[in-house]
């Protein structure tokens, strides 16, 4: 295995495994990085948004409310209360991705500014993708 193995899982279901580069995560202390090799930590995670990028270098975004990371020197395991992933998928799949994300953004959060921020890099992102 060349890259860090990432599953993304709720109470639902998974939302994603796969092999990654890297992956950023909204930790309580702050947005944190992870590549192969960090350091064991267990984190906790506040509302926003988890960065994936996947081995071909395409970056998905996943918002999520909060959650919990166990991050492991070869594999992370993301356990989060709810989640929306922003990725493939057509323009009307994306925007319905984005507004699902939104939603569930600000039910976790009353914080405007913050809200703002998290909505503005999820649009900034997915525009890219097409």
């Amino acid at each position: 295995m060349e890259g860090l193995l990432v599953n993304i899982v709720t109470p639902y279901g998974e939302i994603f495994s796969g092999e990654v580069k890297s992956i950023t995560l909204p930790g309580s202390e702050g947005e944190f990085g992870v590549l192969k090799g960090h350091s064991d930590l267990l984190a906790l995670l506040k509302s926003g948004v988890i960065e994936v990028e996947k081995m071909d270098t395409q970056k998905d975004l996943v918002a999520i409310n909060w959650g919990y990371a166990d991050v492991r020197s070869t594999q992370v395991d993301i356990l989060v209360n709810g989640a929306v992933a922003i990725g493939g998928g057509d323009e009307s799949e994306i925007s319905n991705a984005i507004s699902k994300a939104k939603k569930l953004l600000e039910e976790a959060t009353s914080d405007k500014v913050t809200m703002s921020s998290l909505v503005s890099r999820i649009e900034h992102s997915a525009k890219g993708k097409f």
